[in-house]
């Protein structure tokens, strides 16, 4: 009987069980490989590769093509019609601003932004790490034809940088993991103000109905007590519709979502399991399986399935629950779509190449880690902030040189801020360079200045 309770446990009952042993067999590698932190990072990088392999080819133009894709959304004569490209940059990578948002809200409410004394650090090197970056670009391109580009070498990849870390192992502290995530979060609202300000196009009163509308009713689920799910589907639609009518950038319906999303639990832990037990005790007081139609596990399960549910925050669940589709779709086919630069037609030796060039690379190489540590030692010389003995200015340099990865974020202001395809494709092509070389230098930095820790005893 306890044998054939496991089998019954351990496949369906419809699964052929060779079949269903050799496809756990062979998506188990699949499996290990999308739970390491550094996943996303490749996926992200193979995907930019594959871009750039593919746009320089002599399969070129269809590279090109297949982002000028019309496609259609609509009913009847209201038709909304966009290319593949816009629906990527624009649409999917919404998702990718509400996880940011998702995270700042979290890190503010209980996170190492909660206060003033643990987020200290993090504002100072992510202060140094946007100022000196911007400055020396547009120091280099004042005169030049996008002086306005001075955003892009501002950005940190999360995704990429986080990966980059992960391949230290345990040679980097835990602390310094925290202080580079916090840094990158304070980076991504820096470069969600700026989107906002300086990279929106001319605003209009047309969309006000249905960004107040979207807001009114995002903010009445809370009022009524109706927790996040589906539902939030339409007031994220009609804010990503307003802002997009009034001018701003679309995405930053992620942003505001994922701020208005509730970040304590209902039941918690303790409520699930008062919930949970008398439900469980229903199903197991009528003696055995058999003795209960699937009919009635409706009612016992949906209880149970409802305090899981809200056992755990909005925030988390929702992060939880988007941040596989964002890190394995939305972030890679961005990459896809953006990062497919034609090499052969840029020409850095023109002045306004070789400016634009040089302040994005110089921006993220050399700017961001001297920012970094700079406004750090400032901050801790005035007493603004304390620089943990267990990394000390090492880590500084570590995280400095890491956050130089722009990557993602780097690429999408660079799509708003580059006024012809010309520069766009300069600047696409140096973020790219600068992301690889500081990732590279990362990793070296972290062996140097970071020994591998000795190993754990056994047992232990």
């Amino acid at each position: 009987m306890l044998r054939s309770l496991t089998a019954l446990l351990t496949h369906p009952p419809e699964a052929w069980l060779p079949g269903r042993r050799l496809a756990l067999r062979a998506l188990q590698p699949v499996e290990q490989f999308l739970h390491t932190e550094a996943a996303s990072g490749i996926l992200l990088m193979a995907a930019a590769a594959l871009a750039l392999v593919w746009a320089n080819s002599p399969w070129a133009e269809s590279y090109v093509a297949l982002w000028h894709t019309p496609v259609a959304i609509g009913v009847g004569s209201a038709v909304f019609e966009r290319d593949l490209h816009f629906w990527i940059n624009e649409f999917l990578m919404t998702t990718f601003f509400l996880v940011i948002g998702l995270e700042v809200k979290r890190e503010l409410v209980g996170g190492a932004l909660a206060s003033v004394r643990a987020a200290a650090l993090p504002l100072c090197a992510a202060l140094g790490g946007m100022v000196v970056p911007a400055a020396i670009y547009y120091a280099l391109n004042a005169r030049g034809p996008a002086p306005e580009a001075w955003g892009v070498p501002m950005a940190t990849d999360i995704a990429f940088a986080v990966g980059v870390l992960a391949l230290l192992g345990r040679r980097i502290p835990a602390s310094l993991r925290v202080l580079l995530l916090a840094l990158a979060i304070v980076d991504d609202i820096g470069a969600i103000l700026i989107i906002a300000v300086f990279y929106s196009a001319g605003l209009s009163a047309a969309g006000l109905p249905p960004l107040l509308l979207g807001l009114a009713l995002l903010l009445s689920y809370g009022w009524l007590g109706l927790r996040p799910g589906w539902k939030y589907v339409v007031p994220a639609v009609l804010i990503w519709a307003g802002l997009y009518l009034i001018g701003l950038h679309p995405t930053l319906a992620g942003v505001i979502v994922g701020l208005l999303t509730p970040v304590r639990p209902w039941y918690g832990p303790l409520g699930f399991v008062k919930v949970a037990r008398p439900a469980l005790a229903e199903v197991e007081g009528r003696g055995s399986a058999d003795d209960m139609t699937e009919d009635e596990l409706v009612a016992p399960l949906g209880r149970i399935a409802f305090a899981a549910r809200e056992a755990v925050s909005p925030v988390t669940r929702l992060e939880a629950g988007t941040h596989g589709f964002v890190s394995y779709i939305v972030i890679p086919l961005f990459a896809l779509a953006n990062a497919g630069v034609a090499l052969g037609g840029i020409d850095v030796m023109s002045p306004g190449a070789a400016g634009i060039a040089a302040g994005v690379t110089l921006g993220l190489l050399v700017g961001k880690p001297l920012g970094v540590i700079a406004v750090c030692w400032l901050g801790a010389r005035l007493g603004l902030c304390h620089i943990p003995g267990e990394y000390g200015y090492r880590g500084l340099v570590v995280v400095g040189t890491v956050a130089g990865i722009g990557f993602t974020m780097a690429i999408f202001i660079a799509e708003l801020a580059f006024p012809t395809p010309e520069s766009l494709a300069v600047g696409k092509a140096a973020i790219l360079a600068a992301s690889v070389v500081a990732a590279v230098g990362a990793l070296g930095l972290g062996r140097a200045l970071f020994p591998r820790p000795a190993p754990l005893p056994a047992g232990g």
